[in-house]
């Protein structure tokens, strides 16, 4: 046991070395839940590749600008877009009105715009103008025909859709649209009734220690000094007779500040203990208990958790 666990010491220091030469600023990623009248869908934040978008996203959300938000454009095999408009109270009853916006923000494109990304609008050949409006991608956009990485110098992703939000996505694809592209629920009205719009009705921002996705547990983690947090994600590999996770090593990333909600690795026993976990848009389990169980390659078998949200 001793020799097993100088060896896991000694794989740890050159770890952490070697991230050392490549730590770039890093910080915890939001998750951010929509309600919809047209269902409920999460939304990642890549806060640790696109700090300053994800921060102007934050903000409009905090200060309600989303919040009752319509979709407005709907191009099928491309985009769902909305933070244009929002219905509003007026005297004569339920109104559209245009987003207040923020100053523009400057362009961050680094990560390509697949499916199921999220990304910002901007004006034709103002790479900086990005204000409220954002777009899911319902296509690999990346190259042709629409070439979002590379027009405009590039439209800047900063999150994805995790567990089944895409459905909710491909359903407005789905809807009849008026000829500026405008979805709406099908309607016998000669004009479009404001109920009929894809409506935003609320969205919680929520700080998991970690989210699982698509079999990936991701997470920032205290290796067991109290000052080197390490962004890792760990692969779902087997599942009987336990739970196996195997660790990225290509995913890792030593984060230059402490994270609200961090794991944290215990080196004398091994264990990786994670306070929360979130699922699902409404599911989480707590103190998450996960074992190193083999050092090459690092794997880690779940071993126990608590229900609740």
């Amino acid at each position: 046991m001793a020799k097993y666990l100088t060896n896991l010491s000694y794989k740890a220091i050159q770890i952490v070395c070697w991230l050392i030469l490549l730590a770039t600023t890093s910080y915890a990623n939001s998750v951010a839940c929509f309600t919809s009248n047209i269902g409920q869908f999460c939304i990642e934040l890549f806060e640790s590749h696109t700090p300053l978008t994800t921060a102007n996203f934050l903000n409009y959300i905090h200060n309600g600008s989303y919040t009752n938000g319509i979709f407005h454009r709907s191009i099928p095999g491309f985009v769902i877009q909305g933070g244009g408009f929002k219905i509003v109270d007026s005297a004569a009853g339920k109104s559209l009105a245009t987003v207040a916006t923020l100053p523009p923000i400057n362009n961050e494109f680094k990560i390509s715009n697949t499916r199921g990304t999220v990304a910002m609008a901007k004006i034709d050949r103002q790479p900086d103008s990005a204000t409220s409006q954002w777009f899911v991608n319902l296509a690999d956009n990346s190259g042709d025909p629409n070439n979002l990485d590379t027009q405009n110098s590039g439209f800047t992703v900063f999150g994805r859709v995790i567990f089944d939000g895409m459905s909710v996505f491909d359903a407005i694809a789905q809807l009849p649209r008026t000829s500026s592209n405008l979805p709406y629920f099908a309607t016998n009205e000669s004009q479009i009734p404001i109920a009929n719009l894809v409506q935003i009705i609320e969205i919680a921002v929520k700080k998991p220690t970690g989210v699982f996705h698509e079999s990936v547990a991701s997470f920032a983690v205290d290796i067991g000094d109290g000052s080197n947090i390490l962004e890792v994600k760990l692969r779902l590999i087997d599942s009987d007779p336990e739970l196996l996770f195997e660790l990225d090593s290509g995913s890792m990333q030593l984060l230059s500040s402490r994270p609200e909600n961090v794991a944290t690795y215990l080196p004398q026993s091994g264990e990786v203990l994670i306070p929360t976990v979130m699922l699902g848009p409404t599911i989480m389990i707590n103190n998450v208990r996960m074992q190193l169980v083999n050092t090459e390659p690092l794997q880690f078998a779940l071993k126990s958790y608590e229900t609740g949200n």
